[in-house]
């Protein structure tokens, strides 16, 4: 008899992504009993309460701001994202964000309907109104990016190919990621680089307790007058009110803002987005993809990729395959192998990955792994969950 699982879409998920799941092993829907996963894009999770077969939760984008990440390592649910899924379409709005800071496009366009019932002079009030909203061309002008991430290189990259200058700072640079840049863009050890030689800024990394208020009224101190941020990112990686306060003084000429709040909406030379950086039908397609495979090799095979709570980690088992989530503290693996040794169970294989306070072990065990071991490595202490796939 095959084990169905139970699938819950809490937001309306591509079909890209849901027609990957086995209808003979998967139901999937709005609304089900005791899920075993959840996929996700924009619903607030953080006031729910999750059944103790919960395996895992999939973010259809890179943010997870929404879902209660610690508590969900707490109770061994891994909590997975789609990184590099809607990077492409973030980047050409980024673009977009270049140049009508740069170019007063928005004002101009609202100015341009106010001409409406003029006739034939519509031609010359343009003419005689346009220089108001002149501004300078991106093409020489250096580009700061802040966070070398699958959408940073790509930004980086686009504007290199624009003509402009461009000088990148992030202090966790992945080797795939430097491979991507273009040999054109000068990576610096120190954000304060960045900031002194910048003509337009831009911010990619992920919002936490450390990166909140990353711009703000010391590191706009350090800016070139009349630089111009951007902010396709988070919200709360720019302090509202410092940044408001630079654009009074004209220390900044700009702000693009995919996040709009209360306090930025209105102030003059703020160009407010809603949240349009992955609002494409080929990012959506793309991140539910991702999200639908990320949870199928999980619930299957057991393995791990892209998780924001516990470690990476795959293995191929020729045998029952055990899966221990647990703290990441010393002897717990000992105490794992000893209860194998005990039953007389040899372990063919054993993969151990951990984060921060979090880890993850799997085991490749010849013989019959049954309910009795089960107990015995969930009595450990520090051990979450347990999960046998055979």
């Amino acid at each position: 008899m095959i084990e169905m699982f139970n699938i819950q879409t809490l937001n309306k998920i591509s079909k890209y992504g849901t027609d990957n799941f086995d209808t003979a092993k998967y139901n999937i829907a709005d609304e089900v009993q005791n899920p075993d996963a959840i996929m996700v894009r924009s619903a607030a999770m953080h006031d729910m309460e999750f059944a103790p077969n919960l395996l895992a939760i999939a973010r259809a984008g890179a943010g997870v701001n929404n879902i209660p990440v610690d508590k969900c390592a707490e109770q061994g649910i891994v909590v997975f994202n789609t990184p590099g899924a809607n990077a492409n379409a973030v980047k050409e709005l980024v673009i977009a964000g270049l140049l009508i800071s740069s170019r007063k496009v928005p004002e101009a366009m609202t100015w341009a309907q106010t001409l409406k019932g003029n006739g034939a002079e519509v031609g010359k009030m343009v003419e005689k109104g346009k220089s108001q909203f002149a501004g300078p061309e991106i093409m020489g002008k250096t580009l700061g990016v802040i966070g070398l991430g699958a959408i940073g290189v790509l930004v980086a990259n686009a504007a290199v190919a624009l003509g402009m200058k461009v000088v990148g700072f992030d202090p966790y640079l992945s080797v795939k990621a430097a491979l991507g840049l273009n040999p054109a863009v000068k990576a610096v050890a120190d954000v304060k680089d960045v900031y002194a030689a910048s003509d337009y800024i831009t911010i990619h990394v992920p919002y936490n307790a450390d990166t909140k208020s990353t711009i703000n009224a010391d590191t706009i101190a350090l800016m070139k007058d009349g630089v111009r941020v951007l902010n396709f990112a988070r919200g709360e990686l720019v302090d509202n009110a410092a940044i408001i306060a630079a654009l009074e003084s004209g220390k900044v000429s700009a702000y693009v803002v995919d996040f709009p709040s209360d306090e930025v909406l209105g102030v003059k030379n703020v160009i407010a987005i809603p949240h349009l950086g992955a609002s494409t039908p080929e990012s959506e397609d793309n991140c539910a993809m991702m999200a639908a495979l990320e949870l199928i090799d999980y619930i299957e095979n057991g393995n791990i990729k892209n998780s924001v709570n516990y470690p990476d980690a795959e293995m191929n088992a020729a045998g029952t395959k055990v899966c221990v989530m647990h703290k990441n503290i010393p002897a717990v693996i000992s105490q794992l192998t000893t209860a194998f040794g005990s039953a007389g169970i040899n372990i063919e294989n054993m993969v151990s990955k951990s984060k921060k306070d979090y880890a993850y072990t799997m085991l490749d065990a010849a013989g019959d792994v049954n309910d009795e071991i089960v107990n015995k490595l969930a009595a450990v202490d520090s051990v979450i969950k347990v999960r046998v796939i055979k």
